[in-house]
């Protein structure tokens, strides 16, 4: 595993180099990247309009200034700027992040689809959990902005969209050279350096990320990881081209979830562990390239990408409870390659002399997956419960239209057909098998005005998210050696939503809406056990209410709040709210900058209780966090910069959960309790940046 040794020779770089000013694209610039395309009009210095151009109020597009903005922990926070998006984390900073949306625990990642200059990055069948969505590859740097839209309402947007979807967009290359490093307590170091310069006909970009942190936990994580980014692009065939490499290599140590009780009793620090080696490795290596060309009748886009991901993870839940000898650690382990293409064309034209654009688009995926689950100690398999070899591939069309009809009435209608299929080689054969499933999923939208510079929206469109391979082929449960049920390999979802999106006020963007969203069934494939498991048809009615006010050229202020209920549909006697689901969730922040050498900015972050069983009779704390940062700028090439996490030192939770567990001497059947991983005490990180 890379170590961030280089640190010493880049501070020492920085030192003999000429300070320059930091490399940000302006928020008024146009963002050109050969697979993305961002529609509407960028006011400097604020969040990008889409009036006139939206199709629901909950999308948005967000600039490199308010990104820069962010106070971020971890890479995958930088996500949260999508309104009533919570980012969180259960265990070490390597592993996939947990996502909460629009009255989901979409664990880690389910539901919540993701992309990376059109890459997508949630893995399908994989072995810890559907739709794992590792994003700490990313370089927020390197972002250019960030597009979100919430609900199934989008024929271009498929598996795992139905709560929301999150395209992060790269540079093609950069006025200045970037060197950043950083200094903090619990461990932390970074550096990164970032350039990019004129090669042959084109533009050559490059950067690469250093990082180590131990966070505030008794065993330190030892989170380091080795990340770079190659790019080249240029002009070509009337369009623009590039192809990226990206490579990412981590290592860490896990302090998973611990019981209450524990922590109740004394027996534990709320910073401890239980099974000092879990943890794991992950390396993340892709190819990619992209065209888009633009002219006045259409426009024309395509990516396609190579991914070789591979993770080893190491985890214990329950301790003793299974096994009070060598304990419950397991491991599951998940090496894929990934490879796709996506591909449209939009068609501009007039109807009756109104205007009218057709998008036609393909997308195709194919997954090779090598995965298993495995009972360990420290480590060292003891035994195999499952291993299996998955082939997943999946191709979809998609059409959609948006037409305006008069000055103050559009539609956009969409169409989308999907195509799966399964092919499962397990090493149990009554397991094995191949599967094959399609889905229609048409959406419609009616956007009214704008009228005072504000339009109402009315969206409704059915959507769907993949089930684990292995669960649709299953016939065994193959740790018990009980017959099992298969499981759909494709689950609908259909959603409801009114909105209304606002200037009216000047420099005030406002949109509030309010939503249903339903699914025939929570299904889930069960990483720890290696089993699937059949939840019961759920809906979610909710509201979110957005606002991003600049009142001055220096003062930026935004403050969301969003709440969902979450229940399964039908009677149950064992209650019908769904574990984990978050109810409330709301956010505040105030940024300055242009006042002189001076910036700075104030985060503050909730998310409130959730029922952890069935009958809501065991619930979670809320859990409010205050981040802050203030930079100065030495001189037009040199700025410095202090970050806080936690400021008030806060005692909460970043997750809990419900279940049972065994601790030594406690009885054989174990004890139900809250089990809950911690938010980070407070922490601050000094960074020094320099352009060159």
């Amino acid at each position: 595993m890379t170590r961030p040794v280089l640190a010493p020779c880049l501070a020492a770089f920085a030192l003999l180099s000429p300070p320059l000013q930091a490399r940000a694209a302006e928020a008024d610039d146009p963002v050109v990247t050969a697979a993305n395309e961002v529609s509407g009009v960028t006011v400097p210095g604020s969040r990008t309009s889409r009036l006139g151009v939206a199709q629901t109020a909950n999308e948005g597009v967000v600039t490199l200034q308010q990104l820069e903005a962010r106070t971020v922990y971890r890479p995958g926070e930088l996500l949260e700027v999508t309104p009533g998006l919570i980012v969180s984390q259960h265990s070490g900073e390597g592993k996939a992040n947990q996502f909460y949306l629009r009255g989901f625990n979409l664990d880690h990642g389910t539901d919540l689809r993701t992309t990376v200059d059109g890459m997508i990055v949630n893995q399908r069948s994989h072995g810890h959990g559907q739709g794992w969505t590792d994003v700490n590859f990313l370089i927020p740097e390197l972002t250019a902005g960030l597009d979100y839209r919430k609900g199934p309402y989008s024929a271009e947007e498929g598996d795992f969209a139905s709560a929301g979807a999150v395209s992060v967009r790269y540079v093609d290359t950069v006025p200045a050279g970037l060197l950043s490093l950083g200094l903090g307590e619990n461990g932390y170091r970074r550096a990164l350096v970032v350039d990019s310069f004129q090669a042959g006909r084109g533009d050559l970009l490059y950067a690469l990320e250093l990082f180590h942190n131990d966070g505030p936990f008794t065993r330190g994580d030892d989170y380091a990881k080795a990340n770079g980014v190659l790019r080249y692009s240029a002009d070509l065939a009337g369009g623009r081209f590039n192809v990226t490499l990206m490579g990412y290599d981590a290592s860490w140590n896990a302090t998973d979830q611990i019981p209450l009780r524990a922590v109740a009793a004394g027996a534990l620090d709320r910073f401890s562990s239980i099974d000092p080696t879990d943890g794991g490795e992950a390396h993340r290596y892709s190819l990619s390239g992209a065209w888009r060309r633009d002219t006045e009748a259409g426009s024309f886009s395509m990516n396609a990408y190579l991914i070789d991901w591979r993770l080893d993870l190491y985890s214990n839940f329950t301790y003793f409870l299974d096994d009070p000898v060598n304990g419950d650690q397991f491991s599951q382990p998940d090496h894929r390659v990934t490879s796709g293409l996506n591909a449209k064309y939009a068609w501009r034209r007039e109807l009756f002399a109104r205007p009218w654009e057709t998008t036609f688009g393909v997308q195709v995926q194919n997954d090779n997956i090598f995965n298993a689950l495995n009972n360990t100690r420290a480590r060292q398999v003891l035994s195999t419960t499952r291993r299996d070899h998955i082939v997943e591939t999946s191709g979809a069309v998609f059409v959609s239209n948006a037409t305006r009809w008069t000055d103050s009435f559009r539609t956009v209608a969409g169409l989308r057909a999907d195509h799966y299929r399964f092919k499962v080689r397990s090493d149990f054969a009554p397991n094995s098998g191949e599967r094959d499933d399609s889905i229609l999923s048409p959406s419609l939208g009616l956007i009214f005005g704008p009228w005072s510079r504000t339009e109402a929206y009315l969206n409704a469109g059915a959507g769907f998210h993949s089930n684990d391979a292995r669960g649709t082929t299953i016939a065994v449960d193959p740790k018990s050696g009980d017959p099992a049920d298969p499981v759909p390999p494709l689950v609908r979802s259909k959603g409801l939503e009114a909105g209304v999106r606002s200037e009216f006020i000047p420099r005030l963007q406002t949109t509030l809406s309010v939503y249903g969203l339903e699914f025939d069934s929570e299904l889930t494939f069960a990483g720890d056990a290696g089993t699937t498991n059949a939840g019961r048809a759920s809906r979610r009615v909710g509201f979110e209410l957005s606002n991003y006010y600049k009142p001055t050229n220096w003062l930026t202020l935004d403050a969301d709040i969003a709440f969902a209920r979450a229940r399964f549909r039908g009677s149950h006697p064992g209650g019908d709210r769904i574990p984990g689901a978050v109810e409330g969730v709301a956010s505040a922040a105030a940024s300055v900058d242009n006042l002189g050498p001076w910036f700075g900015a104030l985060q503050l972050r909730y998310f409130g209780p959730r029922p952890l069983i069935e009958d809501n009779s065991v619930r979670s704390e809320s859990t409010a966090t205050l981040n802050g940062r203030v930079g100065y700028r030495i001189n037009p090439r040199l700025r410095v910069e202090l970050e806080g996490f936690n400021l008030t030192d806060e005692d909460a939770s970043a997750i809990d959960y419900f279940y049972t567990s065994r601790l030594p001497g406690e009885p054989a059947e174990g004890v139900d309790d809250i089990h809950f991983h911690p938010i980070e005490s407070r922490a601050f990180r000094l960074s020094l940046q320099a352009t060159f």
